[in-house]
């Protein structure tokens, strides 16, 4: 299932643009774990392409055909450190939540702009949301103290929550 961005357009492109700029002069762009040495290298190219003009489906497929994520990874088993393989969805888990949270600051900062607010709502359906996530669904957000919270929390678990981990769905649109 994909994302259904509700106010993905012209102006949102450019505000993530903005956004990703951001990160790459303070030095703080998220790269997974999982990433190649190559994925790596390729993964800003990749990424600024698809808030310029894509979503979070043309950043997945990039990352797949470039071959940005390993195949295996070192964890720990019963038996000690195992090489497993990784989900075959990695890419696709990594490009929905890095592009919903440039999405999201660009949400932010045109809310800002505009004074308008932001409204959490389900942008990608879910077979088994969590609870946690529906209790979310339909409250307003301060979208001052949201763009602050995912500058400052890059790649990990936000004050605000949004996103809200890998396959929440959850995202915000414009009020």
């Amino acid at each position: 299932m994909e994302f259904n961005f509700e106010n993905l357009d012209e102006q949102t492109h450019l505000a993530m643009i903005s956004e990703v700029k951001t990160d790459i002069d303070k030095k703080v762009i998220y790269y997974s774990k999982r990433f190649t040495k190559y994925g790596r290298i390729k993964y800003l190219a990749l990424l600024l392409d698809a808030v310029k003009s894509g979503d979070e489906q043309t950043l997945a497929k990039s990352i797949k055909i470039n071959y940005c994520f390993v195949e295996t990874e070192k964890r720990e088993g019963k038996n000690g450190v195992i090489q497993a393989n990784i989900p075959k969805n990695a890419n696709q888990v990594f490009a929905e939540s890095e592009f919903n949270r440039f999405y999201i600051r660009a949400l932010a900062k045109i809310a800002l702009s505009t004074n308008r607010g932001l409204i959490i709502y389900r942008a990608k359906q879910s077979k088994t949301p969590r609870p946690e996530s529906e209790l979310m669904i339909g409250k307003k957000i301060d979208p001052l103290n949201l763009l602050y919270d995912l500058r400052n929390h890059i790649g990990v678990d936000t004050a605000f929550g949004l996103p809200a981990g890998p396959n929440s769905g959850l995202s915000v649109r414009l009020n």
